[in-house]
């Protein structure tokens, strides 16, 4: 059976947008998308950089965000053709490890403990296919990779794309 591989944030989470809507409720200043390049965080004015890195730190942010517009279907279907692991860099944002734990329970009951990957560093996985945001984490990938637009990586080449589910679900199903 192959391997699929899926990475949360930006792919299956909809963290810059669930940020961008905590912040202009908040602080209602502009951001600059254009400064978003590598990381969406800096298109947030240089004075709330540390309230940005303080929410993304703190407790329960990352269990309350919202799921990518039919990823919740496309990823059933592809768990029963395909052996699916989910695999974020959940490290850097300690956190994050329990929210992220159970927003996929919750999102995704159809997967189980086995399915999931918390890590550090996603050189340690492999697999026929994987989806990620992050060039850092395709370009050890064994299997085929595809990078899942967003605006932090728009000025990427090198790699296969896909904007959306619909766009997964016709590769793999």
């Amino acid at each position: 059976m192959q391997r699929v591989i899926v990475d949360m944030d930006e792919v299956m989470a909809d963290t810059m947008g669930a940020m961008v809507e905590w912040y202009t409720k908040e602080h209602g200043q502009p951001l600059d998308y254009s400064k978003m390049i590598g990381s969406w965080s800096k298109g947030f004015p240089d004075q709330h950089q540390p309230l940005i890195k303080e929410r993304l730190y703190s407790e329960g942010f990352f269990r309350h965000l919202p799921v990518m517009e039919d990823c919740v279907e496309v990823l059933e279907a592809v768990n029963k053709k395909y052996e699916l692991f989910i695999v974020s860099a959940a490290m850097e944002f300690p956190n994050s490890l329990r929210d992220k734990l159970e927003w996929l329970n919750e999102h995704f009951p159809y997967l189980t403990w086995h399915q999931l990957v918390l890590c550090g560093d996603k050189r340690l996985v492999s697999g026929d296919y994987m989806f990620d945001d992050h060039v850092r984490n395709l370009v050890h990938f064994p299997g085929k990779a595809y990078l899942y637009s967003t605006i932090m990586n728009a000025h990427e080449t090198g790699y296969d794309r896909v904007a959306n589910w619909k766009e997964i679900a016709g590769i793999l199903l």
